[in-house]
């Protein structure tokens, strides 16, 4: 058996057919050859990878007949080599991600030294399609593999291929030029012996002559192959030059100290914008606008030197289209040497990083964008180190728990700050959190340094390390005091909701009932007292659900205003007339009886009877209240509505515009639901004008807001 550390089967079902496939090529266990060697070099320079293999999958073994970057391993255990999962697909296998791969966790060449993150091999076909092996490309380094990448691979394993083929050919056409040979032997033996037998000489002549004849036609059989071979040598020079002409990354050679152009493929000379008429040039002539960049220097050093020189996104202006455009290149200076050490040519080698370049500048943007939506959202950002216990803070972080943007906060300090009753609830989540490898979530109550108390709400996610081990857990923060605060306002607002629709629906219970028993009797004096009562009832009721249904309109944004041009004077004239008939209050209207707004009368004269019944309310002594029109000098009106009665606490008068402040109002009961005003305070803001409210204790209030007087833009 097989060992397989892939956790799938690796093993194809014509596995025995290509075996004996791969036995044809008498290529394993064979040592390193220039050609093949020359292949993968090549590899590793055009993908800039530290690994390339030239392998031949044997039954339970992977033969490396070219091995750069991997030492002098000449063999690996084929349930270990990723060459295995290699030749169960035609096409070129990729992993640019090892540790995202199910079937690579538990692979050592993944998990151990090597470290192996990137691997793309292509198989090596036969003529009569058997994957016998691979050309593949090895990196510690997780990278992207484009399809551009992939066609160049391939056509690199192809060129292997070719070589494997014209290598077996010239062993078989080895074998036959022996058997020739042999043949040749035993003939002279033949001829040895007719000498001395000079009687038989004749006799076996005629024999003789014939094996001589199938020997020439078998000389004749092996010239023909040998020019095949040097035909089909000659196409695959062709197909590898005509490869690196249309390959899409840059190559060219520099030849001698003059550094004449050998090769420039389209690539290179569409960076330096010439045409193929520069080849045979030296590179000062063929490129003078380089003179006084660094580059010449740079390439004198890499051949005095015979050091390789790697370059880093270097900038080029190229047109396309006509059109020109900013692009980047990662290039490498590599020197090619003689023999004897020394430096003849100079390859150049460039890849377009374009792409990597602006995706990290659209990085940086998006990092950008972070940073302001947590700062526009008040998120907090922190990274704890889980086994230090130490946190990286922003300052908004630190500033949702009262602390200093220099001063040090660590998850001790945190648990710290936390209430003694919430400390063991967080830190089970977190730990949960770990264990599980499930985001933490966790509310809870903060006490500040100066003594306040604040709600925190906090999220996070575990990191791990290579090993498995918890590293880090990377999360947010925000202040959620005011969210508690509403929510607790939200809940007493429905205990009085509930309270303050029970009443009127219990008194009209009772007067129905009390109406139901004096049917039969519509002449008794109480009937005319249970109809107004039963009356009030219902407007009590009616009110109340007009309350509740504005307030779910504004908070579904579904508020309607019809918008028209009418005059104020006239509009306070007209409502309030309950009031009015009471005969208990005098409602004096002052101001511009000439001031027009652009607003939804409805929706205004609503307001205004808010305004009107609070006073009523809030004020029942003073028997006179004024409505105030003035036209300001910015286009607006302003309309008030003023008591004298006992005036507001200066304490609450910014809260008694929020909403469900009735709720928490400390003192006097009375009937409502305390949404009125904040009902009112988003008409007003919905027409883009201002609310408000003056008041001084024992002088009375005046409630007010502004309109616009035409049509806002």
């Amino acid at each position: 058996m097989i060992e397989n550390t892939f956790g799938i089967n690796i093993v194809p079902e014509n596995d025995a057919a290509r075996l004996d496939a791969l036995k044809r090529y008498r290529i394993t266990d064979t040592p390193s050859e220039e050609s093949f060697d020359g292949i993968a070099r090549l590899s590793a320079k055009i993908f800039d990878v530290p690994i390339s293999l030239l392998s031949l999958v044997d039954a339970e073994s992977v033969f490396f007949k070219a091995n750069i970057g991997m030492g002098k391993a000449t063999r690996a255990n084929r349930g270990k080599s990723l060459c295995a999962l290699a030749i169960l697909d035609e096409k070129v296998t990729v992993f640019e991600d090892a540790l995202k791969e199910p079937c690579l966790l538990a692979n050592p060449n993944v998990t151990g030294d090597l470290g192996l993150r990137f691997y793309a091999g292509a198989p090596l076909v036969t003529h009569d399609g058997f994957l016998i092996g691979t050309l593949c490309i090895i990196d510690r380094k997780s990278r992207i593999f484009s399809d551009a990448d992939r066609t160049i691979l391939e056509s690199l394993a192809k060129t292997a291929m070719d070589q494997i083929e014209l290598r077996r050919s010239s062993l078989d056409t080895i074998d036959e030029v022996k058997q020739v040979n042999l043949q040749l032997s035993e003939a002279q033996k033949k001829l040895e012996n007719a000498v001395s037998e000079l009687a038989e000489f004749n006799m076996e002549m005629e024999a003789t002559n014939d094996e001589l004849n199938k020997v020439n036609n078998e000389l004749s059989k092996s010239y023909d192959l040998t020019v095949l071979l040097n035909n089909n040598l000659k196409n695959s020079e062709q197909r590898l030059k005509s490869f690196i002409s249309k390959a899409p990354v840059a190559f060219g050679i520099l030849t001698g100290r003059k550094l004449i152009i050998e090769v420039a493929n389209d690539m290179i000379l569409k960076i330096w914008n010439k045409s193929s008429s520069v080849i045979g040039k030296p590179l000062a002539k063929a490129l003078p606008e380089l003179k006084g960049e660094p580059y010449f220097s740079i390439l004198d050093d890499v051949f005095t030197s015979g050091i390789t020189y790697i370059g880093d996104t270097a900038h080029v202006k190229m047109e396309t289209e006509g059109t020109v455009n900013d692009c980047y290149f990662d290039f490498i200076y590599e020197p090619l040497k003689n023999e004897h050490g020394k430096s003849t040519a100079i390859i150049v080698i460039a890849n377009e990083v374009t792409d990597r370049i602006k995706k990290g500048k659209k990085l940086e943007e998006l990092n950008q964008q972070l940073k302001i939506a947590l700062h526009a959202g008040q998120l907090g950002s922190y990274n704890l180190d889980l086994k230090s216990g130490i946190m990286s803070c922003s300052e908004i972080c630190k500033a949702n728990y009262g602390v200093a943007k220099h001063d040090a906060f660590n998850f001790e300090d945190l648990m710290n700050s936390i209430l003694p009753e919430y400390r063991e609830y967080v830190k089970k989540e977190v730990d949960n959190a770990v264990k599980s490898r499930l985001p933490y979530q966790a509310e809870y109550m903060i006490k500040w340094p100066d003594g306040s108390l604040h709600w925190m709400s906090a999220s996070g996610l575990p990191s791990y390390n290579d090993a498995g081990d918890p590293a880090h857990m990377i999360g947010v923060t925000v202040d959620i005091t005011k969210r508690k605060n509403y929510e607790v306002q939200k809940d007493d607002f429905l205990g009085i909701a509930s309270h303050e629709l029970k009443t009127p629906i219990t008194s009209l219970k009772a007067t129905i009932q009390l109406l139901t028993k004096l049917k039969g009797n519509p002449g008794h004096e109480m009937v005319p007292r249970l109809i107004d009562q039963a009356s009030g009832s219902m407007k009590r009721l009616n009110a109340l659900v007009d309350d509740l249904l504005n307030m779910h309109r504004i908070s579904e944004g579904q508020l309607e205003l019809k918008k028209e041009i009418f005059n104020v004077y006239k509009m306070l004239n007209n409502c309030c007339n309950d009031i009015r008939f009471m005969g208990k209050y005098n409602l004096n209207i002052e101001g511009d009886p000439n001031a027009f707004v652009f607003a939804d009368e409805n929706r205004i004269e609503q307001v205004v009877i808010n305004f009107v019944n609070n006073a009523v309310k809030y004020a029942p002594n003073s028997r006179d209240i004024y409505l105030q029109v003035e036209t300001l000098d910015n286009d607006l009106v302003k309309i008030s509505v003023k008591d004298n009665g006992d005036g507001i606490d200066p304490a609450i008068q910014p809260f008694i515009f929020d909403r469900y402040y009735r709720a928490n109002h400390q003192g006097k009961k009375y009937s409502g639901l305390g949404l009125g005003l904040y009902i009112s305070s988003e008409i007003i803001k919905r027409h883009k004008g201002e609310i408000g409210v003056e008041s001084e204790i024992g002088k009375g209030s005046r409630f007010w807001f502004t309109l616009p007087c035409k049509q806002l833009e």
